[in-house]
């Protein structure tokens, strides 16, 4: 089993370059985990410039789903390179947006038939699912969550409750959305516990919202992460996703899923939603829909994408390279990535539930398939976030050659590339330990 190998102090001198050019030459808006630069990716396998090699949990935030630079997909991508490279799928067609579209519609849950947007991003999915609902329905609301990422272009910022820096010095934003508290059990928004609870954070929205201050005529669609990506990696409670269902069916309200992130086999599942035997009106996705190229989709029911030509369009969205680098992406999903992501999942979520008996820093394990999240904690009783600790945790492990990221308020997430495989498992539950050792030791002595 190859292993992380760190052959100096981290950054190296080429990284140390690279990382002040970019300092002079790029946004400062960009944020920066840990000094980082790529050089060479295989597989689960990052290698940096000065030739330090890193095991990669972060999979560039759940992006390349098929490990870096699967030669299946590199294959896939000179191919078509060589018929062409560009032609506007805007005004123009070809087949690489048809095979694609048809496939996508056959995956995505729902027996009705259904129509495709392609895009270039999460962010521009999400802009194109808002548009859609508003077009479609003639009303102008939206409901969110508090936690929610949804992406940083005006509409789906709009829609975003994820942090308030995301939203400072930009103004007044779209107009008509409210968010409310996701089905967020560890800490509920409502201080309930479930299944007592009854899934109120769902009836909230008919009992107080639609009653006192949203007309649920005026609402055009809900949108929802069925797993919370950058909030936390949430996992509503069992239930949550089917009442949210029923409620805006009830109300004639269009229900989107955005899968950017749990979509295209993270979880085990070709789409998050298959787990709760959900059917949305409409689905984003984006990330590891292409294995790393430049691709998102909007996804609808037919009889909603009537809209007309001209009506909403872009430029680069279906770019034939991305379009078959996603067919081919799909296919190794289908022929035992999904399989692995779900087993190798329980396995990773058992070797950190095995940690959080050990280490109290730990104060929740949850996730499905190879999308998992830790939440850390100062007290198992308050729940206080361990903010500090969990970045001092994430620099660490970079340190000792393992990527990974944070999410939520002090949550470290787990998105490995899917060929992931649990002697990969083993290495980083083994880095994560002595982390853990390093930055919590009068923790782990108090539990001795």
């Amino acid at each position: 089993m190859k292993r992380p190998k760190i052959r100096r102090p981290l950054p190296g001198p080429k990284a140390r370059k690279i990382i002040q050019q970019d300092r002079k030459l790029l946004s400062p808006s960009f944020t920066r985990s840990y000094p980082l630069v790529a050089h060479r990716g295989r597989g689960v396998w990052m290698e940096d410039p000065d030739g330090n090699v890193f095991l990669d949990f972060t999979a560039g935030i759940a992006v390349t789903s098929t490990g870096h630079s699967h030669p299946d997909v590199v294959k896939a991508i000179k191919k078509q390179a060589d018929r062409f490279l560009h032609m506007s799928g805007t005004d123009f067609y070809y087949e690489a947006q048809n095979r694609l579209a048809k496939k996508l519609a056959e995956l995505a849950p729902g027996k009705f038939a259904k129509r495709v947007f392609f895009t270039n991003s999460g962010t521009e999915s999400v802009e194109a699912a808002f548009k859609l609902a508003r077009y479609k329905t003639k009303r102008e609301r939206m409901i969110s969550f508090f936690g929610a990422f949804h992406g940083r272009t005006m509409g789906s910022l709009s829609l975003t409750g994820s942090k308030v820096k995301q939203k400072e010095n930009f103004g007044s934003l779209v107009p008509g959305v409210t968010h409310v508290g996701y089905g967020y059990c560890y800490r509920c928004p409502y201080n309930l516990v479930y299944p007592e609870c009854n899934i109120d954070c769902v009836n909230y929205l008919e009992h107080t919202l639609f009653k006192k201050t949203v007309p649920p005529e005026e609402v055009a669609a809900v949108i929802m992460e069925p797993i919370q990506g950058e909030g936390g990696y949430v996992v509503p409670p069992l239930g949550w996703h089917q009442r949210l269902r029923e409620l805006t069916r009830k109300y004639g309200i269009l229900l989107i899923a955005d899968e950017v992130q749990a979509g295209m086999g993270r979880t085990g599942k070709m789409f998050a939603v298959e787990h709760w035997g959900l059917e949305p009106d409409i689905i984003t996705c984006a990330k590891g829909i292409a294995s790393g190229l430049p691709l998102g989709a909007m996804i609808a029911r037919a009889d909603l994408m009537d809209w007309e030509p001209g009506s909403h369009a872009n430029t680069f969205g279906g770019n034939p390279l991305a379009c078959m680098a996603a067919l081919e992406t799909i296919r190794l999903l289908e022929e035992g990535l999904l399989q692995n992501a779900a087993s190798v999942g329980d396995y990773l979520i058992s070797g950190l539930k095995e940690l959080s008996r050990r280490f109290p820093l730990i104060g929740d394990v949850r996730g499905v398939g190879l999308m998992v999240g830790i939440e850390l904690v100062r007290d198992r009783e308050t729940k206080e976030p361990a903010v500090r600790e969990r970045d001092q945790i994430i620099k660490q492990a970079f340190q000792k050659g393992l990527l990974l990221l944070g999410c939520g308020e002090s949550g470290i997430r787990f998105s490995p590339p899917l060929i992931v495989n649990k002697g990969h498992v083993d290495i980083a539950i083994e880095i994560l330990e002595a982390c853990f050792k390093k930055v919590a030791p009068r923790l782990v002595s108090a539990i001795r």
